[in-house]
């Protein structure tokens, strides 16, 4: 059974604030003593907070119930009751916040260390030192605390990778995956070996390193939930470019052309901004391929405009050349997104 979880459900709910003290000293010559009745403590928060080092939600899986401590409530002298601990939820980088019921995104948690409070403590009450006055020297009343906030969300996971490789089962992309990086995904000669998404760390020579994500168990109407696709179509949304692998040895049923056209079908059906992303093509198994329809691939990617690389995991043929191409793309991305980063900060700044 696999451990990668990546939509779980949980309910969390911050502290109460304490409650004011209603207290009075004794002193001479003064009503009551004085009021020296103290605040109330703030109640803890519960906070998110992004984690690199976690790769899924399967912790929130078995542990769905998180409350944060209560303010204590105040005491005489005027001291204030001490405030309650906050309760920190770790996720792995790339959690979508929602609410519950509707799925409204409140955060999306997309950078390591970011930190958000999803539910803030209550305020503690004041004592009754903060009532006195003039006209009312001996206030015999203090403020409750405020209530704690309670939320049920719908916490989903999507990948965080530069480049998602896409196309039909046994298309070759764990092979891939596992020549290029450290990843070691399951590979066999039948359909659906790979059951969950696999990340790995390519470090090209002389370029910065990237990373790949090998989305599994795409086949023609994977958006209404055929195959596997449905469950890992969102992880595609998050990737910079796509890699498109398609079988030219002849063992995948089907034209290549067409299967390269169902499986793009199936992107824009699932959402139009999977479609818009840049996408290169990889023929693979090359070193089986049957000519005819190498070259009916080659033909139509030289017609629409895709940058074409035939290659062979298994022998390296055409790997170092691919992963060159990748690179560059990858960099010219962050470069782009960086530049479009820093136009924005210049905004707000003017604004």
């Amino acid at each position: 059974m696999s451990n990668f979880i990546d939509r779980v459900k949980i309910y969390i709910k911050s502290g109460h604030g304490g409650r004011g003290c209603v207290g009075f000293r004794r002193e001479a010559y003064v009503p009551k003593g004085g009021p020296d009745g103290g605040d109330g403590g703030k109640g803890g928060d519960v906070i998110l907070v992004a984690d690199r080092q976690l790769a899924t939600l399967i912790d929130l899986k078995y542990q769905q119930n998180y409350t944060a401590e209560n303010g204590e409530q105040g005491r005489g002298k005027q001291q204030t009751g001490a405030n309650g601990s906050d309760v920190i939820i770790r996720v792995p980088v790339g959690t979508l916040v929602c609410e519950h019921e509707t799925h409204a995104p409140i955060v999306d948690l997309d950078a390591d260390g970011m930190r958000y409070t999803i539910a803030k403590g209550g305020r503690g009450g004041k004592g009754n030192t903060f009532f006195k006055s003039a006209t009312n020297q001996a206030p015999r009343y203090a403020q409750p605390g405020e209530p704690g906030e309670e939320l049920t969300l719908f916490l989903e996971l999507k990948l965080l990778a530069d480049v998602g490789l896409v196309g039909f089962p046994n298309a070759g992309k764990s092979t891939l995956i596992s020549r290029i990086s450290a990843a070691r995904p399951k590979i066999a000669d039948y359909p659906f070996t790979t059951l969950t998404p696999v990340l790995g760390v390519v470090k090209p020579e002389h370029r910065k390193g990237f990373v790949v994500a090998d989305i599994p168990g795409l086949i023609e109407n994977a958006h209404k939930g055929a195959g596997l696709g449905f469950e890992f179509l969102r992880h595609v949304e998050r990737t910079s470019l796509l890699l498109h692998m398609v079988d030219v040895s002849g063992l995948v049923p089907g034209d290549p052309v067409e299967n390269f056209k169902k499986i793009n079908n199936e992107l824009e059906r699932y959402s139009l901004e999977l479609i818009k992303k840049y996408m290169a093509v990889a023929a693979t198994k090359i070193d089986a391929a049957v000519p005819e329809q190498l070259e009916k691939l080659r033909d139509h990617c030289r017609t629409e405009g895709y940058e074409f690389f035939p290659i062979s995991a298994v022998t390296g043929e055409g790997i170092d050349h691919l992963l060159s191409f990748l690179a560059e793309k990858v960099e010219e991305g962050r470069k782009l997104r960086d530049s479009e980063s820093r136009k924005s900060e210049t905004v707000i700044e003017g604004g």
